[in-house]
């Protein structure tokens, strides 16, 4: 009886955990043309009801070879209900298969991963590891004065909620569709997230962002 007992309550916080793109209460953000030297990005997430609500704040910084992109993050987010915020932290990898700047049509690939703990569900906590892997495609627009590069990516999302000893992975197909925008160094991004959620339903994230770029010698 206690153990029915914990298999129901763990099964019910799995179904209230919010559903998470890849760092907690952000979309999956992605460059599909690349670049080199060191971008910072800081970055704001609003999640709808079906994903948990709230805010995030984030921030990552990645490290551009031309086709290759290494990008180290983490974020901060409190869901709708929760009485703390939680951080998670992660990291993607991204190459670029077609594109670059003589083409204006970029394709990739991407896989990463983030994991958040102790995240607050009333009564219990949960510890949450998403993996993502996919792939997406951009246009390089030709806009005098500025760089505008709208994307699309779709992305496979494995989720692992752990709580109260038990564990269960759930795996959906989720996109994104967003925009990067150049000003020079400095630049701004904005992404829409959807996906599937734990217990039926979609759920939607909503990203803005600015980030800085600097150019490192040898790249």
């Amino acid at each position: 009886m206690r153990r029915m007992c914990v298999l129901m309550l763990a099964l019910a916080t799995t179904a209230a955990v919010p559903a998470a793109a890849q760092f907690a209460g952000m979309p999956v953000w992605n460059s599909p043309k690349g670049g080199t030297g060191l971008t910072v990005s800081g970055d704001y997430g609003k999640p709808s009801d079906d994903a948990g609500g709230g805010s995030a704040y984030g921030a990552r910084a990645a490290l551009g070879f031309s086709r290759l992109t290494l990008t180290a993050g983490l974020s901060s987010y409190e869901p709708d209900g929760a009485t703390e915020r939680t951080t998670s932290y992660g990291a993607t990898l991204a190459f670029r298969l077609i594109g670059g700047a003589l083409l204006p049509v970029n394709v990739n690939i991407l896989g990463g991963a983030a994991t958040a703990s102790d995240i607050s569900l009333g009564l219990t906590t949960a510890d949450l590891t998403t993996i993502v892997a996919g792939g997406g495609v951009s246009v390089t627009l030709p806009v005098p004065g500025f760089s505008v590069e709208p994307y699309l990516s779709v992305t496979n999302r494995w989720n692992r909620v752990s709580a109260l000893g038990t564990s269960d992975t759930e795996s959906d197909i989720g996109w994104t569709v967003g925009a990067n925008v150049g000003l020079g160094l400095l630049g701004l991004h904005v992404a829409y997230d959807s996906q599937d959620r734990f217990g039926g339903g979609s759920a939607g994230v909503l990203g803005v962002g600015a980030h800085v770029g600097f150019s490192i010698p040898g790249l």
